[in-house]
């Protein structure tokens, strides 16, 4: 599958101005939102199970990548990290977001609620969307990381 796949999860843990942004851009590229937490309850929800589910979600395939936004981005970040084959990464910038694209195969971008403005938001979504292939310069760094996802899953069933 080309990257970035059409469905797509956005977890929030609050309702930042940048959450119905994300979501009406996205739609509006065409793509196929998902919501869990604030994002589709419109009220606040913990942080480590929004970062979690949306994890979850992307682990599990039912979405093919993952957006994850909390205050400052750090927590959801650290809870989606938690589920193996995630590689969430934290981007309040365009150029982190198209840099853990290209060198990272990051599968789901965690902002911060509170740093990122709205039209801020577009420009990151629009570095990651456009980042389609891996850096082949980075293929065995990312294997490592997929390696250690399979190893640390073996140790669990020792």
């Amino acid at each position: 599958m080309v990257f970035p796949g059409k469905k797509v999860v956005v977890g929030s843990d609050d309702l930042y101005p940048i959450v119905n942004t994300v979501i009406r851009y996205l739609i509006e590229k065409g793509f196929e939102v998902i919501t869990v937490g604030a994002a589709k309850s419109g009220k606040t929800e913990p942080w480590p199970l929004v970062g979690y589910e949306v994890g979850r979600a992307v682990a599990n395939g039912e979405a093919d990548w993952g957006i994850a936004i909390c205050y400052t981005g750090t927590g959801v970040s650290i809870a989606a990290n938690k589920v193996r084959g995630v590689r969430a990464a934290l981007c309040n910038d365009p150029g982190t977001a198209k840099g853990a694209r290209l060198w990272n195969d990051a599968n789901v971008l965690v902002m911060s609620g509170r740093l990122v403005s709205e039209y801020l938001a577009k420009e990151i979504l629009d570095a990651w969307i456009s980042s389609t292939n891996i850096d082949e310069s980075e293929a065995k760094n990312i294997e490592m990381l997929k390696s250690l996802d399979r190893d640390l899953q073996r140790e669990m069933f020792r």
